[in-house]
């Protein structure tokens, strides 16, 4: 009975970490390629990790895996799909397409950040975590959260005024 409890509460946790993934952008057969090796991984190591870390030893490990594959085989896609960005339908038509294409354009932007900065960017802004959640699943000091946020803000602030041409 308790294996079958740990199971769950692994499949729990892969669900989650695979929702991450997509959310970040992450295309579904890559994303579900990261969570497999998550898994494999914490078959093998789970006598070695911190029950109170699985969730974000998890999203770690998953996320290396996915940027090892780009970095391998060269390709690395970090796209946000409409399902993030959705539109109240009561607007106005050339409100409807002026607010699409600034998604567009923020879209492009984001895409053209290091998946760094992508992924610090859409943990506090888009997932709404606080400084000290980020710190906690990326294993990363707050003050090193806080000036990479404030870069990342600033590459992203540069990079969409040079599409707009501002």
């Amino acid at each position: 009975m308790d294996a079958i409890k740990k199971n769950n509460e692994l499949n729990s946790e892969l669900n989650i970490v695979y929702r991450y993934l997509r959310k970040l952008g992450i295309p579904q057969a890559d994303a579900e390629d990261a969570v497999q090796e998550a898994a494999y991984r914490f078959l093998l190591y789970y006598d070695s990790i911190q029950t109170s870390k699985i969730r974000s030893w998890l999203i770690r490990v998953a996320l290396n895996f996915y940027y090892d594959q780009c970095r391998k085989y060269g390709r690395c896609e970090l796209n946000l799909n409409e399902g993030l960005l959705e539109i109240d339908i009561k607007e106005l038509p050339e409100e409807i397409f002026l607010e699409k294409e600034r998604k567009s354009e923020l879209r492009y932007a984001l895409s053209q950040l290091r998946p760094q900065f992508q992924e610090l960017l859409l943990l506090k802004y888009h997932l709404g975590l606080k400084y000290e959640e980020i710190s906690i699943l990326l294993e990363i000091s707050v003050s090193s959260i806080k000036t990479n946020l404030f870069r990342a803000r600033k590459k992203l602030e540069k990079i969409y005024r040079e599409v707009n041409h501002e």
